[in-house]
């Protein structure tokens, strides 16, 4: 039998130039060890609320995780037999054991990928392993990982805690009660967990169940959401719970950027229509348009930063997300204009002082075309790090060599990990850290930046600016 280590080389993803390498590694040792601040992801409240074991190495590394499951998948591999649970409550695959073992045998599908950098590091750091995962290691692997999923030290808010997060934001519906998180305010842990308002099912007339959400909504906060006035007073009522409860930011998941900037009465026919089921594809993204300009207005009032997500062709597989639901691989992203579609919204609110509204894209085309210009100039514009399919090293480097020399580095906001998956997160923080300061080596040693600033922008990258950003 033949192992392999996993190479996690000191000085992984820093140039080959040796002048550039060194400078990099000394960028990184300032860095390296700074807290890590989470302002934008999807792990669930639940595990800090509850502090109870990860049930197993399957659970914890391939259901919940669409990076892992989509790989194997796209390579024929059924989502029943890596344990996806089915809409319909069919039967899927419940030996965890074989599941890992699956996935172990086709660890090598993920060769030179983001997600197996990230793995990598979760198995050699978190877990103490050496040797590289394969069919071989497979019941190695479990053995060990499970035997310590087992122990007090690997429940969730002592890996926070050892994982140095400072603060961590979850992603929440306006009709979710924030139970959870309520419990972890009242446990007394000094762990920070907050939330972020999203409120998609409640302003995509497309999402399943918008009407039942809708209604819900209005019981939740005893608002008549049928009548305009009413359904925005719902939103100010949600926004100042969230707040209450920790939230910093809003977050929407648009399939554009499109913004409006309607009279009261042509808001009041598209909820209307929307509430009645009679609203067609292109009303609907007038709709969420108008919610945008929406919640940036609700934004200028309570402060809540705005995130703007737009770009991604939602639930592409139309059998997969039939079978299987949402967030199951299968977004696919789609080219998206910002000039154009921002500018209602630009035209109301652009110029405030108090609003930070941070967008997104994964359509890398728009970087230096749309989104750097758009950032260098409207006092309410941010960028948001590399998202989702850019979230890589080779992303990294495209999204600081197309914005910077038009936007800066003051008009980003630093770096956040947007995971569902919390082992994750370190080896995410931990190649960002590493990419910026590949890219400050880079500069200082062209001599397009002098060294003493390189430092200084170090830690703003690192640290300092996502926490300014998102007001954490």
């Amino acid at each position: 039998m033949t192992t392999h280590p996993i190479d996690l080389h000191p000085d992984r993803l820093f140039p080959a130039d040796p002048a550039i390498r060194d400078l990099a590694r000394a960028l990184y040792a300032t860095v390296r060890d700074l807290p890590i601040v989470s302002p934008h992801g999807h792990t669930d409240p639940q595990w800090y609320a509850d502090d109870a074991p990860f049930p197993d190495p399957a659970q914890l590394l391939i259901t919940p995780d669409h990076y892992v499951f989509r790989m194997l998948y796209s390579q024929g591999i059924a989502m029943a037999d890596l344990g996806i649970p089915r809409r319909d409550g069919g039967p899927v695959e419940r030996d965890s054991r074989k599941i890992w073992r699956l996935f172990a045998s086709h660890y090598h599908l993920f060769r030179g990928t983001p997600t197996r950098i990230w793995l990598d590091h979760a198995f050699q750091t978190v877990f103490g392993i050496e040797e590289r995962l394969s069919a071989d290691s497979a019941d190695r692997y479990f053995d060990r990982i499970n035997s310590a999923l087992a122990t007090p030290a690997f429940r969730p808010r002592a890996l926070f805690e050892r994982f140095n997060i400072e603060v961590i934001a979850t992603t929440e519906s306006p009709i979710d009660p924030l139970a959870h998180h309520r419990r972890i305010r009242e446990s007394g842990w000094k762990g920070r967990v907050v939330t972020a308002y999203r409120p998609d099912p409640v302003v995509d007339p497309e999402f399943e169940g918008f009407r039942d959400n809708v209604e819900k909504f209005g019981g939740l906060t005893g608002e008549n959401t049928s009548t305009w006035a009413g359904y925005l007073a719902a939103h100010r009522n949600r926004r100042a719970y969230f707040k209450s409860m920790g939230a910093t930011s809003t977050d929407h998941g648009h399939p554009t950027a499109l913004t409006a900037d309607l009279s009261a009465s042509q808001c009041q026919r598209l909820l209307d229509e929307a509430l009645a089921g009679t609203m067609d594809a292109a009303d609907a993204e007038i709709f969420r348009a108008q919610m945008l300009t929406e919640m940036a207005k609700m934004s200028v009032e309570d402060g809540l930063v705005m995130q703007i997500h737009p770009g991604s062709f939602r639930n592409h597989n139309a059998q997969l997300f039939r079978d299987y639901g949402r967030d199951k691989g299968a977004d696919i992203p789609t080219a998206t204009d910002y000039v154009h579609a921002l500018r209602p919204l630009l035209a109301r609110l652009g110029n405030e002082r108090n609003l930070t509204v941070i967008l997104f894209t994964l359509d890398e085309t728009s970087y230096s075309r749309e989104l750097a210009p758009l950032a260098g100039h409207y006092p309410i514009l941010k960028l948001g790090p590399p998202w989702w399919f850019q979230d890589s090293t080779e992303g990294m480097l495209r999204f600081r060599e197309q914005t910077t020399e038009t936007a800066g580095f003051y008009n980003t906001v630093g770096f956040n990990d947007d995971t569902r998956a919390f082992l994750s997160i370190p080896a995410r923080h931990d190649v960002a850290r590493r990419i910026d300061c590949r890219f400050l080596a880079t500069l200082v040693r062209e001599h397009r930046l002098a060294e003493d600033e390189a430092f200084e922008l170090a830690p703003e990258l690192a640290y300092r600016l996502a926490k300014r950003a998102y007001k954490l």
